[in-house]
């Protein structure tokens, strides 16, 4: 265990609603908010909570695509627009793909334990809903080698995770691995409808499960492994907290209860020009992970929730393998038999992960550090679960591309 030279905090979480189809206000033929909207939003939603401005000594944002989906770079520009109080302050914008957001936590700790800030507004976010479909995800496509997504599928991630899913089934049993799947699916619907800012918190279905189940691939119709429902939701929205020291709790007049300690954190990079070892394994998050873990000092069975990134739902099931809460092979079993539910011993993705909460890229790690600060300090509402003292410690994975870039934090709550 390297122990952390200053204590880190967090607090003050805030989220926009995850706004794309789903949602019962979403329209794409009427004009939506910009990205100024949401940076706005969330970063004024974490000020309010933490005294203003005046208590912020510098901002990360993450963003990964705004130069293609909303024709504007040098996102960090935009901070001071937030408040007057930000202006003439250091602000950075970091990218990591869809790991973008964990970048901009992992950055604001850094920091912190530099002892260059003492409160670090970090912000997460995203606009996609600007383009048809295909177009998209062309341009997410950017998050893979441009060498390979030459002769990639048109649709180039979910066919990067269909050809992980189509290995998966032909190592360890199609009914077995579609029945993992379907689980994820629905315990990602029945999570989010339980907060009011996800994205399917209007889903209706009323067998979330049955129907995963019943629909199969179609590669005619689009990949060949995957259906729509295993996919991450094209989002627009953001996410903000404070990440501080002890010193940045007290002038922002936050009582240590109210924040989440980081005790551990891993950061880990694969090179991209090179095809996973073995596409049923998900190599840079388990590193990654387990260097989060043994940072902590703890193991993963004290863990008591995790936030994974469930851009499609075998990313979950091989997360749940990564992780060593089932051996290779068992992960859909994992799944499938409950284990992962928000009842269980070890619930994952409590507000819908990506798959029911949604996926604004860049905010999607910011997203994830928020419904741990949420979950551990009673925070969550409807979406609320109980957090054993057995288990009391909180994990977040975030993972940029075809497990490439990978952030993974372990909190627990201030005291």
């Amino acid at each position: 265990m390297k122990k952390l030279r200053r204590k880190v905090y967090m607090t003050a979480g805030y989220n926009t609603i995850s706004l794309g189809t789903g949602r019962r206000e979403f329209n794409p033929k009427k004009p939506r908010p910009g990205i100024e909207h949401y940076i706005r939003e969330a970063g004024q939603g974490v000020l309010k909570q933490i005294g203003g401005a005046t208590n912020v000594d510098e901002s990360v944002i993450g963003n990964f695509m705004a130069g293609r989906f909303n024709k504007q770079g040098h996102i960090d520009g935009f901070v001071p627009m937030i408040d007057k109080g930000l202006s003439m302050k250091p602000a950075v914008r970091v990218e990591g793909a869809c790991a973008s957001g964990g970048l901009s936590l992992i950055t604001g700790i850094n920091h912190i334990l530099a002892e260059t800030s003492d409160v670090v507004l970090s912000l997460g976010v995203e606009v996609q809903n600007t383009v048809k479909a295909i177009y998209g995800a062309d341009i997410l496509a950017m998050a893979g080698w441009f060498q390979k997504r030459k002769t990639g599928h048109a649709y180039f991630f979910p066919g990067q995770f269909s050809d992980r899913a189509g290995a998966y089934y032909e190592k360890y049993g199609y009914n077995r691995s579609r029945k993992g799947m379907a689980r994820w699916y629905a315990n990602a619907i029945e999570n989010a409808r339980l907060d009011p800012t996800a994205q399917e918190n209007h889903n209706t279905n009323p067998d979330p499960y049955g129907t995963a189940l019943k629909m199969q691939p179609n590669g005619r119709a689009f990949v060949d492994n995957l259906t729509v429902l295993d996919c991450s939701k094209v989002s627009d929205g953001a996410s903000g907290i404070a990440i501080c020291s002890e010193e940045g709790l007290k002038r922002s007049g936050v009582d240590k209860k109210d924040a989440v300690e980081v005790i551990g954190f891993g950061h880990a990079v694969r090179d991209i020009t090179n095809d996973p070892t073995d596409l049923t394994e998900l190599e840079t998050i388990k590193y990654s992970a387990h260097h989060a873990l043994e940072n902590a000092g703890i193991t993963i069975d004290q863990v008591g929730t995790i936030e994974t990134h469930d851009c499609f739902s075998i990313a979950g099931i091989l997360a749940v393998e990564a992780l060593g809460l089932a051996t290779k092979g068992k992960g859909a079993d994992f799944v499938a038999h409950g284990k992962t539910n928000r009842n269980s011993e070890i619930p994952f993705n409590t507000t819908g992960g990506l798959i029911g909460w949604g996926h604004p890229t860049g905010a999607t790690g910011v997203h994830q550090g928020v419904t741990i600060w949420q979950q551990l300090t009673g925070r969550a509402g409807n979406a609320q679960i109980k957090i054993s003292d057995n288990r009391p410690y909180g994990l977040t994975i975030n993972m940029g591309g075809d497990d490439v870039t990978v952030t993974s934090i372990v909190f627990k709550r201030g005291e």
